[in-house]
């Protein structure tokens, strides 16, 4: 296994529930907790799905080069601080990273050779629509621009180690553990 696996999809597209199963299945395996200038949604703890910080915190963060990555993503700051690979690596343990593909690049172009990209597909753009609409956390005009974001992180997913479709999920998590060895 290498010592950095990063899964990318499309908002909805599966990373939660496929970082859960890994995270299950490897005792050897730690998420990376992104940052972000988001408010936190319902039921979200900080320091656990993400570091909340506040938009000055972030862009000093930024000018103090404590990013491997970041990105602004409809009006807010996400990224990949330094520390937390460093703090995972440091007690033998691989990373796992849940981000977005320009991200997934960003980390492999840190850590060359160590890193694993992985991408989950949606079967199709209808089914995504689906998905998002059912998790209910956004208005039709933040679906519409996920979607169209989708598209373009389909279509820069070309690079990446693996592309799997997430259509039927056991599938697919068969499909991550033949890849992963586990």
């Amino acid at each position: 296994m290498k010592k950095i696996i990063v899964l990318s999809a499309p908002s909805g597209g599966g990373k939660t529930v496929v970082s859960n199963h890994i995270l299950q299945k490897c005792s050897n395996v730690e998420f990376s907790i992104s940052s972000t200038t988001r408010p936190k949604r319902e039921g979200e703890v900080d320091g656990q799905h993400y570091h909340f910080l506040e938009r000055e915190e972030f862009e000093r963060r930024i000018a103090n080069g404590e990013f491997i990555e970041y990105e602004e993503i409809f009006g807010n700051l996400y990224g990949t601080l330094k520390s937390e690979v460093e703090r995972i690596t440091a007690k033998g343990s691989v990373v796992l990273f849940d981000i977005d593909v320009k991200g997934a690049y960003s980390i492999r172009d840190e850590y060359g050779d160590d890193t694993m990209l992985i991408f989950l597909q949606p079967p199709s753009m209808e089914v995504l629509r689906e998905r998002l609409e059912k998790r209910n956390t956004e208005t039709a005009v933040q679906i519409n621009r996920r979607l169209n974001r989708a598209a373009e992180e389909i279509y820069l997913s070309k690079d990446f180690d693996y592309v799997i479709v997430n259509d039927v999920l056991s599938e697919t998590l068969r499909e991550v553990e033949r890849i992963l060895e586990i």
